[in-house]
């Protein structure tokens, strides 16, 4: 007896319901691609933990999601065309009066000298 292979049969609904599944819904929103860490990383050819430093602490746009990150692609090249901003000196200098009302700045400064050695003022010498 011969075998013959029958090709199974697909309706149309099948095919976009295959179109429309959730998976590959989670891939795309509208048509931004999302990127895990790893394809981030790569598209924007740098290491895994030089990326979550630039989300972490320069505002690269990405969401912790659980304990996994994810990038919208196009988020990420509107990011790249941004100029990073430089500080004004009125910026610096504002951040640098703020350390004269640290309550911790005095015991940081004594433990410095001491650390080195050296008194804090010439009088103690």
């Amino acid at each position: 007896m011969a075998v013959t292979k029958t090709k199974p049969q697909t309706t149309k609904n099948s095919a976009k319901a295959a179109k429309t599944s959730p998976v590959a819904a989670l891939d795309t929103i509208g048509n931004d691609e999302v990127l895990t860490l790893a394809e981030a990383a790569a598209f924007l050819r740098v290491a895994a933990d030089a990326l979550l430093r630039l989300a972490v602490l320069q505002g690269l746009p990405g969401r912790k999601i659980g304990s996994e990150w994810r990038f919208l692609k196009s988020a990420l090249q509107d990011w790249l065309r941004t100029s990073v901003p430089r500080p004004s000196k009125e910026a610096v200098l504002a951040a640098i009066g703020s350390w004269k009302d640290d309550p911790e700045l005095d015991q940081m400064l004594k433990e410095i000298y001491k650390r080195r050695g050296r008194p804090m003022t010439e009088d103690n010498a």
